[in-house]
């Protein structure tokens, strides 16, 4: 398939310059990160900001308006915002009176915006965060916290919008905002496959007359792969699991949203909802207000979602206040947003700091301190291998995609290589740096502030959780350096929860961790040896696992017999380590 792009490393910032650029009346861009920021919002409010990957459009950053968003943190294709990203775009549009985030519910989101809010409260910023968890088919009501968000983000952002805009504290907010969250219920199924710009294959493929019921928005299998039916009763199989899942009663209200994917039409989601009106109207339920709309779209995949969004009194009082930007409008229908109804606006005002680039492709120039095995690493060495694993990673970037797309979204290498090229950035400022762990802080700092996704606060803190802390050392030999990844192994999973079996990274850290303690009495080349045989025994067991985290998660069983990504990557990692120790580098 053809792209409309240049490059596609640039895509994101390409599309961010046009949208904003075409829009100029309404938005401005914050100048360091991608964030869309209103340019005349409500004062003395709770900021509501939006965010996740791009490749939605028009969520998130379409979502940005009057009685809507103040801003939104966009993420590569299909990967969340990292945390500086998010950080910067909050810090741009608070005013004293707390920040909510609505955001869906998606391991990489979760992981970065919750330290995107870390970073705001020690700035004594007040946060809180509503996830949008609507999917019925991705996990049991027992499990409602690790359903995904889709299509009900419309709904929910619309009403977190109005709450803010009332007036009300960050604690209503929150109320009213999670109530809209667990009135909504959305299901969706693909008929065709997106692909990623850049990518050469689909994300994943459909036989002929198939369909993946329960699709995900960033491609991720559905739960059940299926023939296609006719479209009355595909529809009538759709609503009555979301009605099963709902206490939806005769005499309730619900708002419908009916959401292509990115290349279905009207007329189909016209048909669609033609179904689903019969079905309410038999069952005693209102429709009290309809969209048939490509709001939430995973690029050009083929398929829709129905979200219906039950009311009361209270939530159709927000739901009824006016809103406005250029893909979503109710109530007083103005495109003016020089004038925000019912109080006073303020102009954005940022200060922009410097940030490095991401435009390192070329190969790192390696030197070693000295030719053979090294023994230890000073921090000179130090630098240099970790320039070296970043070379390694980004000449990976295509094998790591292909991994990722089996299960994934295929944007594992992508991220990768994003965070890698800004390890390399930052490093190359550091050649008089002479404390070793000073440098893995470093290296760690820039993957996670930049990568997005889960990989960036997971991989970022594979370098940077063990060295923070620690009391400068100009080298390190095998002991130090076990020691150091113990304590990263240890933050990675208090963060993210995963332990050996979760078919995740630390399926090929925990063991790597655990050669290195039991040798860490042996030489540095000796200890990484042992090391990287376990990550790449712990990546083949990942094959033997369903997915317990991310987007692989709801495959169940379907998602045995293929590799973790994020696993592939430590493996990778520990052995450029070991390959720069024994001074046997692959040429990139």
């Amino acid at each position: 398939m053809r792209k409309i792009i240049n490059n596609a490393e640039h895509v994101v910032d390409e599309m961010m310059e046009g949208y904003i650029s075409a829009y100029s009346r309404y938005y401005v861009k914050h100048p360091d990160v991608n964030g869309v920021i209103l340019k005349q919002r409500r004062k003395d409010k709770v900021a509501l900001v939006i965010g996740g990957g791009s490749g939605h459009e028009p969520m998130f950053s379409g979502f940005v308006g009057k009685g809507l968003a103040d801003a939104a943190a966009c993420g590569n294709i299909f990967a969340s915002p990292d945390p500086n990203t998010i950080y910067q775009t909050a810090k741009a549009v608070e005013q004293g009176k707390g920040v909510l985030f609505v955001y869906g519910c998606y391991a990489g989101d979760n992981l970065n915006f919750d330290m995107g809010e870390e970073f705001l409260n020690d700035d004594g910023i007040q946060t809180a965060h509503v996830r949008v968890w609507d999917d019925v088919a991705s996990a049991p009501q027992e499990r409602i916290e690790d359903r995904r968000g889709i299509a009900g983000d419309v709904f929910v952002v619309k009403i977190a919008g109005a709450a803010c805009d009332a007036g009300l504290e960050l604690e209503e907010v929150v109320r009213v905002t999670e109530k809209a969250r667990d009135n909504t219920r959305t299901i969706g199924v693909a008929t065709a496959p997106a692909q990623l710009p850049g990518v050469e294959q689909p994300i994943f493929t459909l036989g002929e007359g198939e369909i993946e019921y329960g699709m995900g928005l960033h491609g991720e299998r559905g739960v059940l792969r299926t023939t296609w039916e006719d479209a009355d009763v595909l529809t009538e199989k759709m609503y009555k699991q979301i009605l099963d899942d709902s206490d939806l009663k005769t005499g309730d209200e619900v708002c419908v949203l009916v959401n292509g994917l990115g290349s279905t039409t009207i007329t189909e989601l016209a048909i669609v909802f033609r179904k689903v009106k019969k079905l309410l109207d038999a069952d005693g339920i209102k429709v009290y207000d309809t969209d048939l709309n490509n709001y939430c779209t995973s690029q050009e995949m083929g398929g829709f979602s129905i979200t219906l969004f039950k009311l009361d009194e209270e939530l159709k009082k927000y739901y009824d206040m006016p809103c406005y930007c250029p893909y979503y409008a109710k109530g007083e229908l103005t495109g003016n947003t020089g004038e925000a109804a019912g109080g006073q606006t303020e102009d954005v005002q940022i200060k922009s700091e410097p940030e490095f680039d991401v435009n390192d492709v070329e190969a790192a120039e390696i030197v070693r301190s000295k030719a053979g095995i090294l023994e230890e690493l000073n921090a000179a060495d130090a630098r240099n291998m970790l320039l070296y694993i970043a070379d390694k990673i980004i000449a990976k970037k295509p094998y790591l995609t292909e991994v990722d797309s089996a299960i994934g979204d295929g944007d594992h290498g992508i991220g990768m290589a994003g965070g890698m090229q800004k390890v390399k950035k930052k490093l190359s400022h550091m050649e008089n740096e002479e404390n070793v762990y000073a440098l893995f802080e470093a290296a760690g700092k820039a993957m996670l502030l930049s990568m997005g996704g889960a990989s960036g606060v997971i991989f970022g803190s594979l370098y940077l959780a063990g060295a923070k802390g620690m009391e400068a050392k100009k080298a390190i030999g095998a002991e130090e350096l076990a020691h150091m990844e113990k304590k990263s192994l240890a933050a990675i999973q208090e963060r993210g929860k995963a332990k050996v079996g979760d078919k995740t990274m630390v399926d090929a850290l925990a063991p790597a961790v655990e050669a290195m303690e039991a040798n860490s009495e042996k030489s540095l080349a000796e200890m990484l040896r042992a090391a990287e045989a376990a990550a790449k025994a712990g990546v083949e067991n990942t094959k033997k696992y369903q997915a317990a985290f991310g987007r692989a998660k709801s495959l169940m069983e379907r998602a045995i017999g293929y590799q973790d990504a994020g696993a592939t990557s430590v493996w990778l990692i520990i052995q450029g380590m070991r390959e720069f120790v024994e001074d046997i580098c692959e040429e990139k």
